[in-house]
């Protein structure tokens, strides 16, 4: 098997993310279950609202590349809502009375929709998305982030290990941060350029974003 040139990274694929999915609903079934009710790290919102809204976000990518002619201007229009002011505006919401079991199955869920779709959508197929048209590679590597900072705020303060593989995330860190640091260790790096962590000799960033266009 050849490897590819240093210059040029490994691309983002359908397996990536599910290792992603497998691995945070792997720490997050370990949560004792009064914490889901808790802050999640800095966030403003609940474990549980934490959760629900990262099955939400790979639920609205998968959909996003769903269309046979996806939107190239907007999201598709399916309704979001909150259920408290100041929480996550979300299309997927998980029955309370399932319990932690239930959420966990959802994100499996929603996650395993969003694999199908980078696995099977052509990579010619762009679809709208806020911080840039993207490809199903970009969705997939989106999904990937979402997985792996929000899981860190659920796991924070809890004593779990949360450290993705380095790998992993330096795929993900090529394809939507690509000013990011290439001499830092991926994980750290990619807590910094989410805005949560320190990194030694960069300045913290308060406001970030990536970039979902796809890659020449």
């Amino acid at each position: 098997m050849s490897t590819p040139p240093e210059n040029i990274p490994s691309p983002v694929t359908a397996d990536d993310l599910d290792e992603a999915v497998r691995l945070a609903v792997g720490v997050l079934g370990k949560m004792p279950e009064p914490a889901w009710d808790e802050p999640a790290g800095s966030l403003e919102w609940s474990r549980w609202e934490t959760a629900e809204h990262l099955a939400d976000d790979l639920f609205s990518y998968a959909a996003q590349i769903g269309p046979r002619k996806p939107p190239l201007e907007d999201v598709v229009p399916f309704a979001w809502e909150r259920r408290r002011p100041g929480g996550p505006a979300n299309a997927i919401h998980v029955d309370r009375v399932a319990g932690p079991e239930g959420m966990l199955q959802v994100l499996e869920a929603c996650g395993a929709l969003l694999v199908a779709m980078a696995r099977t959508t052509p990579p010619e197929v762009r679809a709208h998305h806020v911080h840039g048209t993207s490809d199903p590679e970009g969705f997939a590597a989106m999904g990937i982030v979402e997985i792996l900072v929000h899981t860190h705020d659920l796991t924070e303060g809890l004593g779990l290990d949360w450290t993705p593989p380095a790998g992993l995330c330096a795929r993900v860190l090529a394809r939507l941060f690509p000013d990011a640091p290439r001499t830092t260790a991926p994980w750290p790096t990619l807590l910094w350029a989410t805005g949560r962590a320190e990194l030694p000799g960069h300045p913290h960033l308060t406001t970030w974003r990536w970039h979902g266009t796809p890659r020449p």
